[in-house]
Formats: structure tokens, C-alpha cells, sequence
């Protein structure tokens, strides 16, 4: 399979999800973007069409626990450093969009380091 064929899978998932996911106030949007080298997270609400936080990879707070971004146990301790900023924010519960990406290794080990610092889906 290509490359532009497996993207294009990607996108026409990510619309399903998409058109079943909207951020609120109360319970915003967690978009989730992964390359190959990490992740950037968005919290956001789209009905004020506002971003409330971001957090990436490459961010000094993560670069101080981990070298790379890119395998699980980064995402693990992204997601663990992530839920922190959340609940400092008073973010307790979000909508998780995967952003069209299969629910496994990398995004699994996130989503369940989100769910460990006590963020609920």
C-alpha cells in the first residue's frame, strides 16, 4: 500500500470521527497529531473556537524527562505530563479525537497515561 493511500485512509476516518465529536465548554475537544518523532495534543473548544492548551514533544518540559518522542514510553510520560497541565488548568474531562489514527500502540499508551492522571474520556 502507498504512502498517499494510507493518508488518505487516515483522513477519511478522522471525518467519521469528526462528525461525532464537538468540544464544548464543559467537556472539550483533545485533538491528537503523532509524526514520527512525537506528538502535539490541543485541547480544544470548538464551539467558542478557541485552543485552551497545547502541549508537545517538544515543549522543555518534556525535554527535560525524556529524550525522544517518538516511541512508547515517551508517549506514556507525555500523557502523564500532559494530564498534570490539564488538571492545573481545572480540565478534568475531554472528548479524545485520534485524529483519524488507529487506536494502538503510540495513541493507546496516551490515552491510557491521560486516563492514569485522572483525566476522563
Amino acid at each position: 500500500m502507498k504512502l498517499a493511500d494510507k493518508e488518505l485512509q487516515r483522513i477519511k476516518r478522522h471525518r467519521r470521527v469528526r462528525r461525532k465529536i464537538t468540544g464544548t465548554a464543559e467537556r472539550p475537544r483533545l485533538s491528537v497529531h503523532r509524526s514520527k518523532r512525537g506528538f502535539v495534543c490541543q485541547v480544544i473548544d470548538d464551539i467558542a473556537c478557541r485552543t485552551l492548551i497545547s502541549f508537545s514533544t517538544q515543549d522543555k518540559k518534556f525535554k527535560d524527562k525524556s529524550k525522544t518522542g517518538g516511541n512508547v514510553e515517551a508517549a506514556k510520560t507525555f500523557g502523564k505530563l500532559f494530564a498534570e497541565d490539564l488538571k492545573a488548568k481545572g480540565i478534568t474531562k475531554v472528548a479524545f479525537d485520534r485524529g483519524g489514527l488507529l487506536y494502538h500502540g503510540r495513541i493507546k499508551a496516551l490515552a491510557d497515561a491521560l486516563r492514569e492522571g485522572g483525566i476522563q474520556f
